[in-house]
């Protein structure tokens, strides 16, 4: 099993342009939205970060944190969003992992509770998420779960 490296993009911001691009190519959100969020936390503008896996020099896993992950549910942020693990690296505990960081790290900045929207069942529990509501998501016609981390 390889040893993988977990950061944030403050730790090491070369990474953000290919950061953007692979959040691009897994979630269809333009670059240039992931760009502007990622400058906003390398600015010290806002604490909501982005954090990765790498194996080597090869993006295998991230996720950020953003004020709203798109639905009606305004008032609870911010949202883990882009929760995205490459096939080949599932079932490794790597998402796991980026999920306890994140709430770690955010924790230490004194912001609590977290929240994120999903479509899965039974994942997020592992790791401490509970899940809280049902949200309505941005031009969405079904109900998605909503789920925090205190």
């Amino acid at each position: 099993m390889s040893e993988y490296t977990y950061i944030t993009l403050r730790e090491r911001p070369e990474w953000k342009e290919s950061a953007a691009e692979w959040f691009h190519q897994k979630w269809g959100v333009p670059v240039e939205a992931y760009l502007a969020c990622m400058e906003d936390y390398l600015n010290q503008d806002t604490e909501n970060g982005w954090y990765l896996c790498l194996d080597g020099e090869k993006i295998v896993s991230g996720l950020g944190v953003i004020e709203n992950d798109f639905h009606d549910r305004k008032d609870l942020s911010p949202n883990v969003c882009a929760v995205y693990t490459e096939e080949d690296y599932r079932c490794q505990g790597i998402a796991g992992n980026l999920l306890n960081l994140v709430v770690a790290d955010m924790k230490s900045k004194g912001i609590t509770p977290i929240y994120l929207v999903t479509d899965h069942t039974g994942f997020y529990e592992k790791y401490g998420w509970e899940f809280l509501c049902m949200a309505q998501g941005d031009g969405e016609p079904d109900m998605t779960r909503l789920y925090i981390h205190k």
